[in-house]
């Protein structure tokens, strides 16, 4: 794609860019003049976009103007956004790709090149975003004494940067098996040097290399062996498909990689320059914001749209200021900024908003706080929080390993366009539909729980409000213990221990992969807190599930070069994978004496975790209480085996010698952790990691997959098929077609949910789509889930309406069933529309209010349509849920207001006939005839051209492959 669009009508303004005449752009900042300079630098972003893709139709010169006028037009008009790039993540990427073979099949088939069939926007797919924990290590081997033998004396205090040596035995440290050679005794690392990610990591009690985790290794092998199927077509994908780079399993998750690898900040395309933006099918696509990328999360849908050279369409935004002023406390963690930022913004209501950063305060974050607070849009309901680029950013860029000559080009570009904050300038700062404004200094160390990330707990109040957790009704905090219950202890033998639990006790403690971990400060805080614990003397209990699981192997990196990864070990935090787990509820099940013993005596045992999400139940249907936290006081709550703890009066545990050792012993100060920082996050780190997620894995590099322009289906799958999007291609729309004597498939009331569509979690023995994997030949332990199955069409469409709590109106309770009136038979879903399509009969859904609501699911559209569903009749919709409609070829229309089917006396059993005109227009209405006479009007939900065209050629995939015909 030619960034400089033939025939736009703004061509006049590109320019060469001062003292680099080879570099051109499109100088927008010419454009607005006044009017641009008070837009807020995300708007300007959106605004650059429109220009330099105006082309008349799917970016037409007044959706520009628009974006301009954005102080008056804000939440009056949508407005099209063509990101410079797509991230995919596996389970959402694997169905794009698919259709994409598809396509090129039925490009073929209708006498096309199917070679020229790619992804017009460049696009990335990360392999390896969710991670089953099948392995998970506990702290069992845990020993007071680190370096073994029978001494008790308090080891010496250690450097940062350097450990000591012991000849002594490991006492199970993992990969270090039985003594060390007496000569290891006299080595020393002295002063930090750097190990590269594959390198040996060092055994600091022996200096003695290690191998990786047993638990990575184990979980990679059988994440290889439960995927290879997908991943061999992953690969196919890489070898075949221009424009697609898929980053290899065992590197990182989608938002991780996105950040560390592959944002540009500036995109330079032929010497041609334009801002990076990107979507992504990844709720926290978010992050890149804290980079000056703009950036947000959409539905597999719009992504292929995108994909396929197509914009995302948005209501032109409210911006919402976010002033940051002062200093945060020496003690207040990224976490405790993140978690005040969203309680602030929560309450300011940015739902559905952009937030943009601005004031002094700015400047004392760094790049990974802020892309840890842009990281947290989805618990306050923003679209995005943006940071724009300034010398913070560049100063980060620089360590990351960013060619000098660019980073020059790439800061005199965005000064020419006005996307460079700079706190000394004197220019005025843009103006916001409001602003909000937070003191740093005000900010003290929280947790976030019981039940929700809004509800934060001050750690100096976290032992009181607990208690008060206790008495209070069971509600958002409340358990409602009985008094005399509150201090019930139930004894548990564990291991040949005795062990007694309480309430307030912590059964899991998880520093996992979500982009906490990408932030150096408190990722090395938590790992120089163990090393202060391990050397104190503390431990674990054993019975604790404690796990580390990294974003991305630059995690790994900078907790090995800095000697801090295996005391984490130690205390039980040991690497178990990359990739989403505890935080999705992924974790391994606990002991069963300790689940025993917690149920027996009702106990709220509690769950820590440095995560985003602590819904209850989520880490284990048996822990209640879940709470968020930094890495470092994941750490120490884990050590202390309760939240029922003052950190200020009580020692975490006793130490060597029978001390008491408290928290205040053990916290790394901000010197320390500014000395590791500087030793650690350098820029050899990320040119290491570059070069091994460029290089791959043994893994996959061994990985056979076919070189064929052609994907060659093999029709025993059961992962990977070819769908029937493209049977009717045509080279020429043609006119809508009358929907005739179409039964209901499903009458449904309101507030459905993609969650009710969508086929999401495991697969159930009773449903349609485990009979079609039972007659395939699997076992239930081999079904899978259905995320995992999204390249198959066949498991999908059987998945579509089969949830449980599904409620459709012919059946009158929750369950996946509805009714084939033709036979009169209750059946599964999948099967009556099975039969209706047989028959030829069309089918149809009656709905209420808010059809489609939750989050952006592509299957919400997809299943229905390939269950034969041509129209969706609903008295109101979802925005977002509505368009995929069009885009996947379905009609929404909608009742007239005040009319629905009770007030219009419709039954749902009635067969409906539905006319469409030679040409439709936006928003017109449609005559309904039923099959006992009855005729009522109601309106087609086309909003523009675009829509319309789009619904004539049968959804965008038809629209885009009859391009290469």
């Amino acid at each position: 794609m030619d960034p400089a669009r033939t025939g736009s009508p703004y061509q006049p303004v590109i320019e060469a860019l001062t003292n680099y005449p080879q570099k051109r752009f499109y100088n927008v900042s010419k454009l607005g003049g006044s009017k641009y300079d008070v837009l807020p630098y995300s708007i300007r972003v959106l605004f650059e976009s429109s220009i330099r893709n105006c082309d008349g139709f799917l970016v037409k010169e007044t959706d520009a103007m628009n974006i301009l006028d954005w102080k008056t037009k804000q939440n009056n008009v949508e407005v099209p956004f063509c990101p410079a790039r797509v991230v995919l993540q596996d389970f959402t990427g694997i169905p794009a790709m698919v259709d994409f073979a598809a396509m090129r099949e039925a490009v073929r088939n209708a006498g096309g090149d199917p070679v020229k069939v790619n992804p017009a926007c460049p696009t990335d797919l990360t392999v390896d975003h969710s991670l089953q924990i099948d392995f998970s290590k506990c702290a069992i081997q845990n020993t007071p004494n680190p370096g073994g033998g029978e001494s008790q004396k308090p080891t010496a205090k250690l450097s940062p940067l350097k450990v000591q040596p012991r000849k002594l035995p490991c006492r199970g440290q993992t990969g270090c098996k039985g003594p060390c050679s007496a000569g290891d005794s006299s080595r020393n690392l002295g002063q930090f040097s750097a190990q590269i990610e594959n390198t040996p990591i060092l055994c600091p009690f022996h200096l003695q290399p290690v191998p990786e985790p047993e638990t990575v290794l184990k979980n990679q092998e059988m994440e290889f062996g439960r995927n290879r199927e997908r991943l061999q077509f992953f690969k196919w994908s890489s070898k075949v498909f221009k424009n697609i780079s898929i980053i290899p399993p065992e590197t990182g998750m989608a938002h991780q990689v996105n950040l560390e690898y592959l944002s540009r900040v500036v995109f330079e395309v032929k010497d041609f320059l334009y801002p990076d933006s990107v979507v992504g099918t990844d709720s926290h696509t978010t992050m890149v914001n804290g980079l000056g990328i703009l950036g947000w999360g959409v539905g597999g849908i719009e992504t292929e749209a995108v994909m396929l050279g197509m914009p995302v369409t948005l209501t032109l935004p409210e911006v919402v200021g976010c002033e940051l002023t002062g200093t945060a406390s020496p003690l207040a963690t990224s976490i405790d900024i993140v978690l005040s930022i969203t309680k602030h913004l929560r309450q300011a209501d940015v739902a559905g908003k952009f937030v943009e950063f601005f004031g002094s305060g700015v400047s004392q974050l760094s790049v990974a706080d802020r892309t840890t607070i842009a990281n947290m849009c989805p618990e306050y309901g923003a679209i995005l929080s943006f940071f724009p680029v300034d010398n913070v950013t560049l100063k980060h860029l620089k360590h990351t390993g960013f060619d000098k000559a660019k980073l020059e080009v790439m800061e005199a570009y965005l000064k020419a366009v006005k996307l460079f904050r700079n706190d000394e300038s004197s220019s005025r700062e843009p103006e916001y539909s409001q602003i909000v404004q937070i003191s740093l200094s005000s900010i003290i160390p929280y947790v976030s729980g019981p039940k929700r990330s809004q509800d934060r707990v001050a750690v100096n109040n976290m032992k009181s409000d607990f208690q008060a957790c206790l008495n209070e009704k069971t509600g958002v905090k409340g358990f409602q213990i009985a008094v005399e219950k509150q201090n019930d202890v139930v004894p548990v033998q564990y291991e040949g221990n005795e062990y007694k639990l309480s309430h307030g006790c912590i059964v899991i403690a998880a520093v996992i992969s979500c982009t906490n971990n990408c932030n150096p400060s408190v990722m090395l805080a938590a790992g120089l807190l163990a090393k202060k614990a391990v050397e104190a003397g503390l431990v674990v209990k054993p019975y604790i599930r404690t796990s580390l699981s990294p974003g991305s192997g630059m995690v790994t990196h900078y907790l090995s070069s800095s000697g801090v990864l295996p005391y984490l070990s130690k205390l039980g935090f040991e690497v178990v994978g990359y990739g989403c787990s505890t935080c999705v509820g992924n974790t391994a099940p606990l002991p069963e004496a300790i689940r025993n013993a917690i149920k027996q005596g009702d106990i709220i045992a509690c769950g820590v975790l440095s995560g985003t999400k602590n819904f209850e139940g989520r880490l284990c249907d048996c822990v209640r209480a879940n709470y968020l936290a930094s890495p470092p006081l994941v750490v120490a709550y884990a050590i202390a085996g309760t939240v029922r703890i003052d950190f200020e009066t009580e020692p975490l545990g006793t130490g060597f010698n029978g001390k008491s050792i408290y928290l205040r012993d053990i916290w790394p100060t901000r010197k320390e952790l500014h000395t590791v920082e500087e030793e650690c996050v350098i820029s050899s780190m990320f040119k290491e990691l570059k070069e091994k997620m460029e290089k791959g894995n043994k893994r996959w590099n061994s990985l056979e997959a076919p070189e064929s322009a052609l994907f060659p289906w093999d029709l025993k799958s059961t992962y990977i098929r070819c769908p029937s999007f493209f049977d009717k291609l045509a080279k020429e729309p043609v006119s809508p077609q009358a929907i005739e004597n179409a039964h209901v498939l499903l009458y449904l009331g309101d507030s459905v949910t993609t969650d009710h569509i969508s086929p999401a979690g495991s697969i159930a023995r009773s449903s349609a789509a485990a009979k079609y994997l039972t007659n395939k030949g699997l076992t239930p332990r081999e079904f899978n889930s259905y995320g995992a199955r999204r390249g198959n069409d066949a498991v999908m469409t059987r998945g579509t309406f089969a949830n449980i709590k599904l409620l459709n109106k012919f059946i009158g309770k929750p369950a996946p069933k509805t009714i084939h009136f033709p036979s009169g038979q209750t059946l599964d879903v999948f099967e009556a529309a099975e039969l209706y399509q047989k028959e030829g009969v069309p089918v149809i859904i009656l709905a209420g209010k808010k059809y489609g609501l939750g989050s952006s699911r592509d299957w919400a559209a997809k299943g229905p349509f390939l269950l034969g569903v041509k129209a969706v009749l609903a008295e109101s919709y979802e925005k977002v849920h509505k368009s995929q409609l069009i885009g996947i070829g379905i009609a929404p229309l909608q009742f007239l207001p005040g009319e629905n089917p009770n007030t219009l006396g419709l039954t749902g059993r009635e067969q409906f006939s539905i006319l469409f005109p030679p040409e439709l227009s936006p928003g017109m209405t449609l005559d309904i005839k039923t099959s006992t006479g009855k005729v009522f009007s109601v309106i087609a939900l086309f909003e523009n051209d675009v829509e319309i065209t789009l619904y004539k050629y049968g959804g965008s995939l038809n629209f885009v492959a009859r391009r290469f015909l």
